[in-house]
């Protein structure tokens, strides 16, 4: 899995198409997708056009999608799994990654809501139980690897114990706000990968990138606060997402260089920030639609 990887979580499928070939153009290698952003069609084009024209070839792409809550039951895993293959237009999928922890009414309503307007959970259906449908798509051939996203150290230690395949990422929110150093301790330990989403804090309120200590750094080493901060991410052993509509924020986005040592301590040391800006690992509401930069 490349370090450095491109969200695809944009709403209109013309800008879709656009924003993930110029992030080919620019040199990311590693594009996360998933059922829930209802735009997985118009990535297969753009691959598929990138891939006839030259540009790269499939096995140099790393394609990373995600299982929505009303498909974990077992029985709906494949059947979701071979959907997004379709519509990827591609005949393997290198990581597949359940969404949330969160299992909701099974059908075709993404979104089931009761009368209340809350959000409807599916009781019969518990998280290992989906997990080991996971692995057993592993043992088919068409999906290389595994994991999790969303999800807290608790629920990771659970899945970890019954685990026949481990996971082989968890994605979860992460960010100098947020570093998840337990978290990624743990997987450290287990050698699972760390992928970090809202990499840059979804440009929400506190502003990472307006923080004293990255904006200093950024003077320092001659870079965007945007690189500085990325460069954390890869620097400390993570894999991080980013996502952008605009080509040139793409493009800084793959430009990014090691920090000096003092950088990095002074990130760990002297931000005292903490806050997650995706409330779905407590609640498992969905519909988070983060503001693209």
């Amino acid at each position: 899995m490349p370090a450095v990887g491109f969200g695809t979580l944009i709403p209109d499928p013309v800008a879709t198409r656009q924003a993930v070939t110029t992030a080919l153009e620019a040199g990311f290698r590693h594009f996360d997708c998933a059922e829930r952003y209802r735009n997985e069609e118009a990535i297969g084009d753009a691959f598929q056009a990138a891939f006839k024209a030259g540009m790269v070839r499939r096995e140099d792409v790393f394609i990373t999608t995600k299982l929505w809550n009303t498909n974990h039951r077992p029985d709906r895993v494949k059947p979701a799994f071979d959907a997004s293959r379709r519509r990827l237009q591609v005949n393997d999928i290198d990581c597949y990654i359940i969404h949330t922890p969160f299992a909701f009414r099974p059908g075709d309503d993404q979104d089931p809501r009761d009368e209340n307007g809350q959000v409807i959970y599916d009781s019969g259906v518990t998280l290992a139980e989906t997990w080991h449908a996971l692995e057993r798509l592993v043992d088919e051939g068409r999906c290389k690897s595994i994991g999790l996203s969303d999800i807290t150290l608790e629920k990771l230690r659970e899945i970890v114990a019954v685990a026949r395949i481990k996971p082989a990422a968890v994605q979860v929110e992460s960010h100098p706000y947020l570093p998840e150093w337990e978290l990624l301790d743990f997987c450290r330990q287990h050698g699972i990968i760390l992928l970090a989403f809202a990499a840059l804090g979804h440009g929400m309120e506190p502003n990472l990138l307006d923080d004293p200590v990255i904006t200093a750094i950024a003077r320092h080493v001659g870079k965007t606060p945007a690189q500085v901060a990325l460069a954390w991410a890869v620097q400390r052993g993570t894999a991080f997402l980013t996502t952008s509509t605009k080509p040139d924020r793409i493009r800084q986005s793959v430009d990014i260089s090691a920090l000096p040592e003092d950088a990095m301590r002074e990130i760990r040391d002297h931000i005292t920030t903490n806050v997650r800006f995706n409330s779905v690992v407590q609640t498992g509401v969905p519909g988070f639609i983060p503001r693209t930069r």
